[in-house]
């Protein structure tokens, strides 16, 4: 029992250290700003950097879950850690706008592949109960260097730590280091994949699972969430600034607190779904948005606003992992298929912003907190079809 506690371990190590590679696409939030600075791009020139990476996800997505079919989920996972690689090397030799294009491009599809991959990878190593807490915290180590990518970044245009004459971009040798050590160790770990049922599908094949109620509802529920996370972190400052008068730098401080509170209940939750069926923590989670859904329409005084976006982060943090673990467990045999249709959900992230857009136009943020109102309502409605 211990050995194969040990075994299981030995293998979580080096599947984790991918997870922590996947947080690198956050890095082009604050690169986009730096090339912004050092090419003097327009805002819709620089916003080019990270529209790509929805765009990827919904290109690359169904196309990797047929891959792994035929290659392997491992060797999926180590081809996406190479696409990350070569993206990551590139800015070592300069910042000019084609290079950081075709950087961000790579580091776009490099993220499809993984995040496609990696999710059921982890399923052959933690199954059952336990896959969504082990989701969870994946993403909870996906978020530290979503974190650390902006400090770096800071600290090598500060000269705070050694650069090489590379200024911000240090951020990227550093995190191409953390890439070639998680490719070394997941390519020396053995890991025993299941494999699928029969013949792997083709793409219609795969498309047509979407024809299941179920893995429907579970491709729009992912929808939601990334349009709630993406939602949030571009109308709570607005908010603030509409009903406070704040200035940007000021109400800025409202996405660092979706994303403080985000992190946490990815840290937590990875323990709370251990003890707790995920059904009842998905209700909860749902509920917290609810309210805080309620409040955002309702108050005008700073603190309630905030304590409103932390509870979104809190009750968003969890939704992705129990809604990829159900649509997993629901088709134990089509894992690939069903990984990249989820993943392929995370175009959501494109479609959200732009009804949010229209709807405070029409009505101020109030319209945009109405669109995200839609998104929770339906997770509300998606926690009933869960199984416990």
């Amino acid at each position: 029992m211990e050995n194969s506690k040990n075994s299981s371990l030995s293998k979580l190590i080096p599947v984790m250290l991918c997870f922590f590679a996947m947080g690198f696409v956050d890095l082009v939030g604050i690169a986009s700003n730096y090339v912004k600075a050092d090419l003097g791009l327009s805002d819709s020139q620089a916003n080019i950097f990270p529209s790509l990476v929805f765009f990827w996800f919904l290109i690359f997505s169904v196309p990797t879950g047929m891959l792994m079919s035929r290659i392997g989920q491992k060797k999926t996972v180590l081809l996406s850690l190479l696409v990350t690689f070569a993206s990551l090397l590139l800015p070592v030799f300069g910042d000019s706008y084609m290079l950081m294009l075709i950087s961000f491009s790579l580091l776009g599809i490099g993220n499809a592949l993984m995040q496609t991959s990696l999710n059921p990878l982890l399923s052959n190593i933690v199954r059952g109960d336990r896959l969504a807490s082990s989701l969870t915290f994946g993403q909870f180590v996906k978020a530290i260097a979503s974190f650390l990518a902006p400090y770096i970044a800071m600290w090598g245009a500060t000269q705070t730590i050694p650069t090489f004459d590379l200024g911000w971009r240090i951020l990227f040798p550093i995190y191409m280091i953390v890439a070639v050590i998680a490719i070394l160790l997941l390519n020396v770990t053995q890991i025993k994949e299941e494999k699928e049922e029969g013949k792997p599908s083709t793409f219609g094949q795969c498309l047509a699972l979407l024809g299941k109620p179920f893995i429907l509802l579970s491709f729009i529920g992912i929808m939601c969430h990334v349009g709630i996370d993406v939602g949030t972190n571009t109308t709570a400052p607005k908010i603030l600034m509409e009903r406070l008068g704040m200035g940007l730098d000021d109400a800025a401080f409202a996405t660092s607190l979706y994303f403080i509170f985000r992190t946490a209940g990815c840290f937590l939750g990875s323990f709370i779904l251990r003890k707790m069926s995920p059904k009842s923590f998905f209700g909860i989670s749902v509920v917290m948005m609810l309210i805080a859904m309620a409040g955002l329409f309702i108050f005008h005084d700073k603190t309630m606003i905030y304590v409103c976006i932390a509870l979104i982060g809190f009750g968003n943090s969890n939704v992705f992992s129990v809604v990829f673990s159900q649509a997993l467990l629901y088709l134990p045999g089509k894992k690939n298929e069903v990984s990249g249709l989820m993943i392929m959900g995370l175009f959501g992230g494109t479609v959200f912003p732009l009804a949010m857009g229209v709807a405070s136009d029409a009505m101020g943020q109030s319209g945009a907190v109405a669109v995200m109102t839609v998104g929770v309502l339906y997770l509300l409605f998606y926690t009933f079809r869960i199984k416990k």
